[in-house]
């Protein structure tokens, strides 16, 4: 079963809740998603760092052939 926005923004603010987060159904199917996250953590963290600690807080959602969350295109960075 796809997974809805709420619930993957849900799963992120677990571990970033003061991150700034937006959440995009990139094909209108709901399998194809794009995330944003902003949040003063990643200050001095790379780019693979920051994805990384995102990637964590699915929770294996995205684990497999049966993941519940097929694709994200995922973009991170600290506030300006």
């Amino acid at each position: 079963m796809a997974m809805q926005a709420r619930d993957i923004e849900d799963l992120i603010r677990a571990s970033f809740p003061q991150a700034r987060i937006t959440i995009t159904d990139l094909a209108g199917d709901g399998n194809h998603w794009a995330a944003e996250v902003i949040d003063e953590s990643f200050r001095g963290l790379n780019r693979v760092q920051q994805q990384r600690a995102v990637y964590a807080s699915l929770k294996g959602k995205m684990d497999g052939a049966h993941g519940e969350l097929h694709a994200l295109a995922l973009t991170t960075k600290a506030p300006d």
